[in-house]
């Protein structure tokens, strides 16, 4: 496992920019269309700008012909950076490469990233942020073996290191089913784990750990391949997947399979990276159909999602371990929260609040409300996002809107478009805890590590998965909302990439875990940080889905730790077959299932159950149409209505329309399916 530096171990926390140096008189940014490449010269900003002397354009002068459009000033106080001093010294950077396309991050856009932080500075100073998080604990430095511990007891595979845990016979049957489904990389990346913490735990001369190859030595079929698995899952990568076009995104192989063999057959690939054709366009990558529908976060019964989760981080680790990249988790540090109110307040304490004004709800009723305001009054304002309202009024606002959101006097017909967006964003950044989670930050940040934009996606999937529920649903609520700002970019003026350069610093600057990070960290966070944000908006059809190899991954767990109870349950249907003298009044499920039927169950209706007859075509949507037309007494909207599989290798999943019923009983034809209301 290759090392990484010290640099990819930083969070992005309130720091205070040099960029304001470039205001001064006599100096400006310039990006000239010919420079010689000076191997000496060092960039500041992760290659992008050079600086150099100006003597026609001072401050109040007109700008250059040269210019194509106003360049922001990142600070209109220089010398106001704790990093600013007469030491410090102007370096020329590398000669930027300008580029058309709308999709990549130029350096003029990345004005916008340094003039949001240079506003977040400001906002701080005045007391814009009404969270009361201003002390903060610094986070301990990991003994050893940490790391390991935590990432091994997160995927539930505590008892492979505590012998205490080892007398619990359910968990461990979990265990074993959980570590018998795993890929090879997954395995790989378990056993790499759990030798490292081994080795350290000898050395404490703690107790007698059993070897790893003993642990991995499960079922008979991981002699050969501790991957082997049933057929339609992930198993070993085939050729196919290599051969598939780079905008494919194939989620029936696991992702680290697909990774070592992009890793092994790197050499051999066609596909080659022109210096003049540098990777800034974002392709339209697109999922491979799957007929047993796709499954989202929210089909998924909580049993079923607590597996996922387990296999999402072994799944992420190994992705990123095939690219030799180490991750290093930051341990979450205890900060003073507020309990009540709405800003500085942990999600997770506002979703409690609100559910007991409205169950069920998933999003912050103020994050939802700063939303709709926003779109309710217009998304065409020049500049949203961008643009900040006044630090005094936005202070006044976020005190008002803390005194009065819940009675529902606060003044929202006179609240402005960028002062509600400064609000929004106040939100965001007076989280005690980031959106992304200290524990996954630096992940997400890894991820421009990775070796194709496949991957990256693949790996913010997974990311995504890993999230607790409360940030999960608050990131895509805010995500859905800057596509729908982008949308109006013709007005707005605010384009993908400006929308990600001015949420980055936003979404990843936090105050619970702050680090000293140096001037070339800095910098190459940014374009970073605002990468990941563009990803995560681009993409974002493609990163809420629970990849289908993770779902039959599942689907084995369930099967191997239930065959017990399926033979006691088998068993006790045949004695009670045997004892039945009455012949049974309709034809068995079994019985209609070889006929080429199912039943449907519908119990919260009139209509309590009817048959369907299984055809090549026949979606869950048409089982849902054809219900309705034969129970009008069904009150509730079409929409609202759906088909769940419920028992057999799976706890219980909703069923997308496009579910081809045909195939997903092929795939768990003990299953019952069940109508009902969505939950």
């Amino acid at each position: 496992m290759s090392r990484q530096p010290e640099s990819q171990g930083v969070v992005l926390t309130g720091y205070h920019s040099n960029a304001e140096l470039l205001a001064q008189p006599g100096l400006s940014i310039a990006c000239p269309p010919s420079q010689e490449h000076d191997p000496q010269a060092t960039s500041r900003r992760t290659g992008h700008y050079s600086v150099q002397q100006n003597h026609s354009t001072l401050p109040g002068d007109n700008p250059s012909a040269e210019s194509q459009r106003p360049r922001p000033s990142v600070c209109s106080n220089p010398g106001s950076s704790p990093r600013h001093s007469p030491k410090t010294r102007l370096r020329p950077g590398l000669p930027c490469q300008r580029c058309n396309s709308q999709d990549s991050l130029d350096e003029l856009e990345m004005d916008d990233y340094w003039k949001e932080v240079e506003n977040i500075s400001r906002s701080a100073e005045k007391g814009g942020g009404e969270g009361g998080n201003d002390e903060e604990e610094q986070p301990k430095p990991p003994y050893e073996g940490e790391q390991e511990e935590a990432w091994l007891t997160e995927a539930g595979l505590a008892r492979l290191f505590d012998g205490s845990l080892a007398a619990e016979q359910e968990q461990e049957e979990d265990s074993a089913a959980f570590l018998s489904t795993l890929t090879r990389a997954q395995a790989a990346a378990v056993e790499r784990r759990l030798t490292s913490l081994q080795q350290t735990l000898r050395r404490r001369n703690r107790q007698h750990l059993p070897d790893v190859r003993d642990i991995f030595r499960l079922p008979e079929k991981q002699d050969k391949e501790p991957c082997e698995v049933q057929e339609g899952s992930e198993s070993a990568p085939s050729d196919a997947s290599s051969a598939e076009p780079e905008t494919v995104m194939n989620v029936e192989v696991a992702f680290s399979e697909q990774a070592l063999t992009y890793r092994d057959n790197k050499p051999l690939l066609a596909v080659q990276t022109s210096p003049n054709s540098p990777d800034d366009k974002l392709p339209n990558f697109k999922l491979l159909k799957d007929k047993t529908g796709q499954t989202r976060v929210e089909h998924l019964s909580p049993p079923d999602m607590k597996k996922v989760r387990r296999l999402a981080l072994v799944e992420m680790t190994a992705l990123f371990d095939t690219a030799g990249i180490d991750l290093k988790a930051h341990k979450a540090v205890k900060v003073k929260t507020n309990e009540s109110g709405l800003f500085g307040v942990p999600l997770t304490t506002l979703l409690d609040q609100d559910q007991r004004r409205a169950a069920g709800t998933k999003v912050p009723f103020v994050l939802q409300r700063l939303i709709s305001h926003i779109e309710e009054e217009g998304l065409d304002t020049e500049g949203l996002l961008r643009i900040p309202g006044a630090a005094t009024r936005v202070k006044s606002l976020c005190q008002e809107l803390e005194s009065c959101f819940y009675e529902g006097t606060f003044p929202w017909q006179q609240l402005k478009q960028h002062d509600a967006a400064s609000l929004l964003k106040l939100f965001i950044r007076e989280l005690p805890h980031p959106l992304l989670t200290v524990e996954y930050l630096n992940a997400f940040i890894a991820v421009n590590k990775l070796p194709t934009k496949k991957q990256q996606l693949q790996a913010l999937n997974l990311l995504v998965l890993l999230l607790p529920e409360a940030n999960r649903d608050s990131l895509k609520a805010l995500v859905e909302f800057f596509q729908r700002v982008i949308e109006h970019q013709a007005k707005n003026k605010m384009t993908l990439n400006n929308v990600s350069v001015v949420m980055a610093p936003n979404i990843f600057m936090f105050k619970g875990c702050r680090s000293k990070v140096t001037e070339q960290q800095e910098f190459s966070m940014a374009t970073g940080t605002a990468n990941i944000v563009r990803l995560l908006i681009r993409y974002q059809n493609l990163l809420w889905p629970i990849p289908k190899f993770i779902l039959t991954q599942v689907r084995q767990q369930n099967m191997e730790s239930q065959r017990k109870q399926n033979k006691e349950r088998a068993m006790r249907k045949l004695l009670k077959k045997i004892t039945t003298d009455k012949p049974p009044d309709r034809v068995a499920p079994e019985q209609e299932s070889s006929q080429g039927f199912i039943r449907v169950q519908a119990p919260q209706f009139s209509k309590v159950s009817m048959a369907v007859q299984l055809t090549e075509d026949l979606q869950a949507a048409d089982v849902l149409t054809r219900f309705l037309s034969q129970d009008s007494s069904v009150a509730v909207k079409p929409e609202d209505l759906c088909l769940y599989e419920i028992g057999g290798n799976i706890k219980e999943r909703r069923l997308d329309g496009e579910t081809f019923m045909k195939d997903l009983f092929q795939l768990n034809p003990t299953a019952e399916w069940v109508i009902k209301s969505a939950q």
